[in-house]
C-alpha cells in the first residue's frame, strides 16, 4: 500500500520538487536515472542534488540501487507529491483527506475543496506493470515502459473518456488530471458488488447500468472492464466509474471488449438474483442492441 504523502508537503522545499522532477524526466529514457545526470535534469549543482537526494530519500519520495552505477527513481509517493503540488497550484484542491478506497489499480482519497471531491490515484504497473502493459493498448508499441508512464497513460485516458461521457452517462464529474492523478466529483452509493438489492430491483438496476452503455457507445466509447465492482448503486440510480481501460468504438477489439462487458454484467446479476435474470440471455444480440441503439430491457433477451 502506497502512504499518503499530503502531510509532507508542508515539509518540502521547491528544490526538493526540482529534484523529484529531475529524476522523473530521466525516467522516461531509463528505469534508474544515473546519479551524475540528475544535477542536469534537475537544474541543480551537484552539491544541491546531493542534499535533496537525502531528503526524498528520508521520506521515502525516491529509492536508491547500486549495481553498475547508483541510480535512482521516483516511488509512488514521489510521484503523487508531483501531482499534488500540481494541484495546489491550481488551486484545484486545498488538502486531501480520508481515503475512500483502495483497489488493484487505483487509491481513492477524499480531497478538500469548496464541494466534495474525490482524488484518485492511478497505480497501474505498482506490482506488476509487465503483465498491465501486456493487456493496454497505450503500453504495446513502446521499447522502454516503466509503471510511472503506464500509471500515466491509464489516468489520461479515463480522464478522456469521462471528459467525453460527462454528463450524459453517469459517470463522476471530471474536475482535474495532472500526471496518474485525477479529481473528479464525489459520488454517492454503495458499489453494486456490496449493495443488498431487493429481488424485484435487479432487472430495474441491470437495465439501467446496460442503458448507460448505450449512451457511452453512442458517444464513442467502451467501458471494457466492466464488472459489479466499478458500478455505484444509490437512490437517484447508478454510476459507472473506473474508465482507464476504456476504447473508442472504432477500436479493433470494441465489439469483443462490449460482449464481454455484458458478459460480465450478466453473470454477476445471474449468480447473485437467479431467479430473476432472464436464463441464457443472447450476449450478442444485447451487444448488437447496445450498439444500434434500442436496448431497452433486458427481458427481451432470453428465456425467463
Amino acid at each position: 500500500m502506497v502512504r499518503n504523502v499530503a502531510g509532507d508537503m508542508a515539509e518540502l522545499d521547491p528544490e526538493d520538487f526540482y529534484l523529484l522532477s529531475g529524476v522523473e524526466q530521466g525516467m522516461r529514457f531509463s528505469e534508474w536515472v544515473r546519479r551524475d545526470k540528475i544535477p542536469d535534469y534537475a537544474d541543480l549543482t551537484r552539491e544541491e542534488v546531493d542534499y535533496r537526494i537525502d531528503r526524498c530519500l528520508d521520506r521515502e519520495l525516491i529509492e536508491r540501487k547500486t549495481i553498475q552505477y547508483e541510480g535512482y527513481q521516483l516511488t509512488f509517493e514521489g510521484y503523487d507529491a508531483l501531482a499534488l503540488r500540481t494541484f495546489a497550484e491550481r488551486e484545484t484542491i486545498d488538502g486531501v483527506g480520508s481515503p475512500l478506497g483502495f483497489g488493484k489499480e487505483g487509491d481513492v482519497y477524499e480531497a478538500q475543496s469548496f464541494k466534495p471531491l474525490a482524488l484518485k490515484y492511478h497505480r497501474e504497473g505498482y506490482t506488476n506493470f509487465r503483465e498491465v502493459n501486456r493487456e493496454r493498448e497505450y503500453t504495446a508499441d513502446r521499447d522502454h515502459v516503466s509503471w510511472l508512464y503506464t500509471a500515466r497513460k491509464a489516468a489520461e485516458r479515463e480522464y478522456e473518456a469521462m471528459e467525453a461521457l460527462y454528463p450524459d452517462v453517469s459517470v463522476p464529474r471530471p474536475v482535474d488530471h495532472n500526471r496518474h492523478a485525477i479529481v473528479m466529483d464525489k459520488f454517492d452509493g454503495v458499489e453494486l458488488a456490496r449493495a443488498k438489492l431487493d429481488p424485484e430491483q435487479a432487472i430495474g438496476v441491470l437495465d439501467l447500468v446496460l442503458r448507460e452503455l448505450v449512451t457511452a457507445h453512442d458517444l464513442g466509447w467502451v467501458h471494457a472492464d466492466m464488472s459489479e465492482h466499478n458500478v455505484a448503486v444509490a437512490e437517484s440510480g447508478v454510476t459507472i466509474f473506473d474508465w482507464p481501460q476504456a476504447v473508442p468504438v472504432d477500436h479493433e477489439n470494441a465489439r469483443e471488449f462490449l460482449e464481454r462487458d455484458v458478459e460480465n454484467l450478466l453473470r454477476y446479476f445471474g449468480r447473485k438474483y437467479p431467479h430473476e435474470v432472464p436464463r441464457d440471455a443472447d450476449v450478442e444480440g444485447i451487444a448488437a442492441a447496445i450498439v444500434d441503439g434500442s436496448f431497452t430491457t433486458i427481458r427481451a433477451f432470453g428465456d425467463e
